[in-house]
């Protein structure tokens, strides 16, 4: 993989002209960033086109721009028979469409084209691109190989990985997702903490940490404020100094250890198992560069922000604070954050009012224009955690978009040991269709026509009923 790294890396560095594409999630601002600084400084004239996805429209708006050189980044491996004719390389780590492996997808080598993209992704050599490396952390690899002073831009590949939940399973990064933190460890822009795993550690009150949990979600504690001050009261921690919320940040060790202490104790009363007590507390990523405080210190609000831009159509401004900007475009996101926060909530209500539909194999809900179509993914996967929902069966979610009826498909851990792969699902079943997916095994999305929603749901339950193995 590095040696493949080095060989696109000197094609790169042999352009006058480079447009970069990627994707508008954290990964993809990231990834987008990474590709931006290290054109930078090799003294490449490049601009940043960030898109949705890589359809027909997308395609359009990069041919008119008519590139001499193109880098995709956290985009372009499930749909290389849109873009084989272009000049360009890919660095993404979703799944590869079968046209680029020769029909063998996983094969230990990739189908290296005379002419065309060229693709550095982690199936290609046998890793699982949803936990090994993202698609900033790719990016990273091949950056790293331009010029070694590119390590300055490891600590952005670590807000992609955890951006796109690759420390979800181990509660810690791993793979090559571990070499790359090596090296912003090394460069003293990242430090390890063993630390409580809810988001807002560093930003949010206690009460309201404890309030808005997930993974573990906290019986008698979710959605109730009050509850939550009790809760600290009464095991002696004040959730207040001087007037002032206080940060789980704030804190002692010893009150943190405390919190700790009396959080277990409350999930083991709740009849909740060790599946669920080990995943309080694990590895977080301190970015110690950025001020105390600040949304940027930690990697998970590092990445929670960048989403918030790129959701609301506004991922530059992501990309500006990736590459330096604290000041304007910091503002700007931090509105788009509480905008983000908000219209979250709402989206679960939403879902809610519309209720989860079951099917023998899939069940799913569907957000019309009520959801917009870069929410309902991560509208998904909030849901798919909830304890309310059914975990027998992988949860689909549709929601309108100007291309056509945005799908994202959540799934378990469970679903995946079993052989569901929602990458090929979805892609397949929109590609019947006329329409475009991918992703991961456990994770992905497609596009497919307006009114075509039974029938992508038929084609999904026939291949999700050939993957899967009996539980």
């Amino acid at each position: 993989m590095h040696h493949l790294a080095k060989k696109l890396s000197e094609e790169v560095l042999k352009r006058k002209e480079v447009l970069v594409v990627t994707h508008i999630d954290a990964d993809g601002i990231t990834a987008g960033s990474i590709a931006s600084s290290s054109l930078t400084q090799a003294g490449i004239d490049h601009d940043v086109l960030f898109v949705k996805s890589l359809d027909d429209d997308a395609v359009g708006r990069i041919l008119e721009r008519s590139p001499e050189f193109v880098w995709f980044t956290d985009i372009g491996a499930g749909s290389y028979d849109l873009i084989s004719d272009m000049s360009g390389i890919i660095t993404d780590h979703h799944v590869p469409s079968e046209s680029f492996v020769g029909g063998g997808r996983g094969r230990l080598l990739p189908r290296i084209q005379a002419e065309g993209p060229n693709m550095l992704n982690p199936h290609l050599y046998g890793l699982d691109g949803s936990l090994d490396v993202s698609g900033a952390g790719v990016t990273y690899v091949l950056a790293k190989e331009m010029n070694s002073e590119n390590v300055r831009l490891s600590s952005l590949a670590i807000v992609g990985a955890v951006g796109d939940m690759q420390d979800r399973n181990h509660r810690r990064l791993i793979g090559s997702n571990r070499t790359i933190l090596k090296d912003a460890v090394e460069d003293g822009s990242v430090r390890i903490d063993k630390d409580i795993r809810y988001f807002g550690r560093v930003t949010r009150p206690v009460p309201r940490l404890l309030k808005y949990s997930t993974d573990p979600l906290l019986p008698g504690l979710n959605g109730n404020h009050s509850a939550c001050v009790r809760f600290l009261e009464e095991i002696g921690i004040p959730p207040k100094a001087e007037d002032e919320w206080r940060c789980w940040s704030d804190l002692t060790s010893s009150e943190k250890q405390s919190v700790v202490s009396a959080l277990v104790t409350l999930l083991l009363e709740s009849g909740l198992g060790h599946e669920h007590i080990e995943r309080i507390v694990g590895e977080c990523y301190t970015l110690v560069r950025e001020k105390e405080r600040s949304v940027l210190r930690d990697a998970k609000e590092f990445a929670t922000l960048l989403n918030s831009c790129g959701r609301y159509d506004k991922a530059h401004i992501g990309m500006e604070i990736c590459l330096g900007d604290r000041e304007e475009s910091l503002d700007k996101a931090l509105s788009l954050l509480r905008t983000h926060r908000e219209y979250l909530v709402e989206s679960l209500a939403v879902a809610a009012d519309m209720g989860i539909i079951e099917l023998d194999h899939l069940q799913y809900f569907h957000g019309g224009t009520r959801i917009k179509d870069t929410v309902i993914g991560i509208t998904a996967g909030i849901l798919m955690s909830s304890p309310e929902i059914d975990k027998s069966r992988p949860l689909f979610a549709f929601a309108h978009s100007d291309e056509g009826v945005k799908v994202s498909a959540r799934a378990t851990d469970s679903h995946v040991s079993r052989g569901l792969d929602l990458s090929v699902v979805m892609r397949e079943a929109a590609e019947t269709m006329g329409g475009a997916g991918g992703g991961h095994n456990i994770a992905a999305g497609a596009t497919i026509p307006f009114n075509k929603e039974e029938e992508f749901l038929e084609l999904a339950q026939k291949m999700i009923v050939d993957q899967m193995r009996p539980g």
